[in-house]
């Protein structure tokens, strides 16, 4: 698999994709190498020179993430536990933890190697996370690096709604510069960086159906008018304290408004690759479907019911329908509403469910990118109408991190 080259085709057709996996017994998860390629350097141009963090949890491939590293535009890694971290540092040396940790054996482990303090961020969000932190670290080795978290939500009516992800504490200039100042204090740390990630920008689409739609726009207008003030202001508060490496924001449905924040140095990206359901109703970009599973029809409980055996690949958050996952090959199939995605079998119906038949392949979507990948120990790497490679997911090289 090759995804800095360019031309060919934006991705592969249904024909090609199903000639290459027919042979194959499901469950299986396929990505489609050329709307990989596709999505990839979408990313950087909509990244418009500033590099992206690849964000690993959108992922969890690691041949996935080494070949994005290879695409001029993609530095670092924005891993989401410790361990795995540690476990990435081994070959990369850019690895910033984007949650805060208190995993104690891995700090300790962290605390102990050069090498590995040299290659991992940690993330800071609060004075009491420091001081977890420096109790289980202890005083005596190499230096840590850290990176604070600015809590980028939109909060209005005095702080009574608050529009966007429940992250960090810190939420003014003020509070930020007030931490970095308690990080700098401390010989054991060093301030490398600052970290804000706009959920209610880059995580909600623009364009869903329905009234709804204006809202979001008129939020995410506003949201993104004020943050940008309030993050210039927080990271002018942090550098008179110390010379940051990096400020890094954004997600995959924000590149090019966190990128045009002059402070940002460095945007995050990762599930733009796979570009799961939840990536269709954005009007700033349209990735290519790249990500998918595959089920096989078990029974025909009725002729309009076709039963494929899985399916109940939950996306996490608020529980709702928008969390299923989705059948799209082939066309005109829908979840039964009183059953869904079940566990060990999920019914489907539809104008073509009668054309199936028993063991007939069933293509899904994911609704998220990397959680696709611990359901399975292995993803099928297709381009056009051949197999170009099976590669190990974390759960297929043992790795389970969260």
């Amino acid at each position: 698999m090759t995804l800095t080259q360019l031309g060919g085709p934006a991705r592969s057709s249904w024909p090609d994709l199903l000639a290459a996996t027919e042979h194959l017994d499901p469950p299986f998860a396929v990505l489609d190498v050329a709307a990989l390629r596709t999505n990839a350097h979408q990313l950087v141009r909509r990244a418009a020179g500033k590099p992206i963090r690849v964000a690993s949890k959108s992922i969890r491939v690691r041949s996935v993430i080494r070949e994005a590293l290879e695409i001029p535009g993609m530095s670092g890694i924005l891993a989401y536990t410790l361990p795995e971290a540690l476990w990435l540092a081994e070959e990369h040396e850019d690895v910033v933890v984007g949650y805060p940790t208190t995993h104690r054996a891995a700090l300790q482990r962290l605390a102990a190697d050069e090498r590995l303090a040299s290659r991992v961020t940690l993330m800071v969000d609060s004075p009491d996370h420091l001081d977890l932190t420096a109790s289980i670290v202890g005083p005596d080795g190499p230096p840590l690096r850290i990176c604070l978290e600015l809590d980028v939500s939109l909060r209005l009516a005095g702080g009574r709604l608050h529009l966007g992800a429940r992250r960090s504490p810190v939420y003014t200039p003020e509070e930020a510069g007030a931490l970095a100042r308690k990080v700098a204090a401390h010989p054991r740390f060093d301030l490398v960086g600052l970290m804000g990630y706009e959920g209610q920008i880059a995580g909600i689409g623009d364009n869903q159906p329905g009234v709804r739609r204006f809202a979001v726009r008129a939020m995410q207008r506003r949201s993104a008018a004020e943050l940008a003030e309030r993050r210039a202001a927080a990271v002018a508060a942090v550098r008179s304290v110390a010379p940051l490496e990096f400020v890094n924001g954004g997600g995959t449905g924000s590149l090019e408004l966190t990128a045009a924040e002059p402070p940002v140095t460095e945007v995050a990206a990762g599930s733009g690759l796979f570009a799961p359901r939840l990536f269709d109703f954005y009007t700033r970009f349209q990735p290519q479907p790249a990500a998918y599973f595959v089920l096989s029809v078990v029974r025909r409980p009725s002729p309009q019911h076709a039963t494929v055996l899985g399916g109940g690949w939950i996306a996490s958050g608020a529980a709702g329908k928008d969390r299923l996952p989705t059948p799209v090959w082939p066309p005109g199939l829908s979840l039964v509403d009183q059953e869904g995605a079940g566990e060990v079998q999920t019914p489907l119906v539809g104008d073509r469910v009668g054309e199936l038949g028993l063991g007939d392949h069933v293509w899904f979507r994911h609704t998220k990118a990397g959680e696709l990948s611990e359901h399975v120990d292995e993803i099928v790497l297709v381009e056009g109408d051949r197999i170009l490679d099976v590669v190990p997911t974390y759960r297929g090289e043992g790795k389970t991190f969260l």
